[in-house]
């Protein structure tokens, strides 16, 4: 499903590939008139080729230069989609390492604010604000306590953002992915043996994962999951504020 987006200006974090890639080509669909996309890899960016204007701003979400320039550059946002963020790498709580669980929360929970401080800031009424969060927020899992924390921060993050602009006519309103089929996995030492056990065949390790963990069956795509954060941003849930939709294909069951 597209929705009408014409004219307006969209923000989108990690949009070099994944979920942030997703949004950035259905918000184009949708008639955007301008694009402001942030991520640490310029390249894949500068590789979009959108019918609209397309602004690209490479550095870490957790850089408050990086911020500082975006809006001291000016102009306002009528759509934002605050997407970046990693995996953490599977260590439990006693071995965890100080500077593991900064890596993590340097990107995912600072970047989430400071990303969300430029989008309140350059927001107009009718702004529409969607922060990627975890059904890991919800349903505690093993070895991943910095992940976890983070995106459940998000979600929290994401209520007191809904009260404080509800007067403004700003909806802040977050998105709890379970199993997408994106490249957070890869790199990963448990993936990685997975991909060796199906001899190099990801798609054939993926489909063995989401078998024993998603009761649907299957990992979502991308452009599922963009597609339900196009649905929050845009009137159709015009009276939605403060939630977390979860997609996560009965992960939590």
């Amino acid at each position: 499903m597209t929705y009408d987006f014409s004219g307006k200006t969209a923000l989108v974090t990690g949009a070099a590939s994944g979920i942030g890639a997703a949004c950035a080509k259905l918000l184009a669909e949708g008639g955007v008139a301008k694009l402001i996309l942030v991520d640490i890899n310029k390249e894949p960016l500068e590789a979009f080729n959108f019918d609209c204007e397309t602004v690209i701003h490479a550095g870490d979400v957790a850089d408050e230069a990086l911020w500082d320039g975006i809006e001291a550059a000016g102009g306002t946002i009528d759509l934002a989609v605050l997407n970046a963020g990693i995996p953490g790498d599977g260590e439990p709580i006693a071995k965890m390492s100080l500077d593991n669980w900064r890596r993590v929360m340097s990107v995912n929970l600072d970047g989430a604010f400071l990303s969300l401080r430029t989008s309140i800031r350059m927001a107009k009424k009718g702004t529409s604000i969607v922060l990627t969060s975890s059904v890991t927020a919800v349903k505690p899992e093993m070895g991943i306590a910095h992940y976890a924390s983070s995106k459940a921060a998000v979600k929290h993050l994401t209520k007191v953002a809904a009260k404080e602009c509800a007067s403004r006519g700003i909806r802040v309103n977050a998105i709890a992915p379970g199993g997408t089929d994106t490249g957070i996995w890869d790199g990963a030492p448990f993936f990685e043996d997975l991909v060796e056990k199906h001899q190099g065949d990801r798609a054939g390790a993926i489909a063995t994962m989401a078998a024993q963990v998603t009761p649907m069956g299957r990992f979502a795509t991308s452009e599922e999951m963009a597609g339900q954060i196009m649905f929050l941003l845009s009137d159709a849930a015009a009276f939605t504020t403060g939630s977390t939709l979860v997609a996560d294909g009965g992960f939590r069951l």
